[in-house]
């Protein structure tokens, strides 16, 4: 039964992953490359409607991803956090180091591009210039998250398969 459990609890922190790893490249690599070539006039419909459904399942997938990611964990939290140091784990240090990598990830989608895109976005009030930094501001922590992934994902992958 335990083994069960564990299977699920894996099951739903590597879907939530692929949508949290999926909008991050969705973003990245369609939205904002393509959002030059938008007409004035139907760039609301990005802003207004699809950004923000997007980015609710952005931030939704973040927290799954490290909620179900903790608990999948269990026992190995603390050795994994500690970069296997604690028990002298090769596999632990990487999940460790992919752990990390999440968290930083994860930080950065609530408490930098978050409320730096409501700015963005018009969600809330701020000024043009505050737009504007703010965009910038979501943009580079977006890119940054984009090349932590790939790091992140290797770690993941590779922690179960060190002895």
């Amino acid at each position: 039964m335990a083994e069960f459990a564990l299977a699920v609890l894996r099951w739903f922190h590597v879907i939530s992953g692929v949508m949290w790893i999926g909008l991050l490249y969705y973003f990245n690599f369609v939205q904002m490359p393509s959002m030059p070539k938008i007409p004035d006039d139907q760039k609301p419909a990005i802003s207004k409607v699809i950004a923000p459904a997007a980015l609710f399942w952005f931030r939704m997938a973040a927290a799954s991803t490290v909620l179900w990611g903790l608990a999948l964990a269990g026992p190995r939290l603390l050795p994994a956090l500690a970069i296997g140091l604690a028990d002298g784990s090769k596999s632990n240090a990487m999940i460790g180091v992919g752990m990390w990598l999440g968290l930083i990830m994860a930080f950065n989608v609530w408490f930098v591009i978050w409320p730096n895109q409501q700015r963005a976005l018009g969600l809330v009030d701020a000024t043009p210039e505050v737009k504007k930094a703010s965009a910038r501001t979501a943009m580079l922590f977006s890119r940054t998250n984009a090349a932590l992934s790939l790091p992140m994902l290797f770690a993941m992958v590779a922690g179960p398969h060190i002895y």
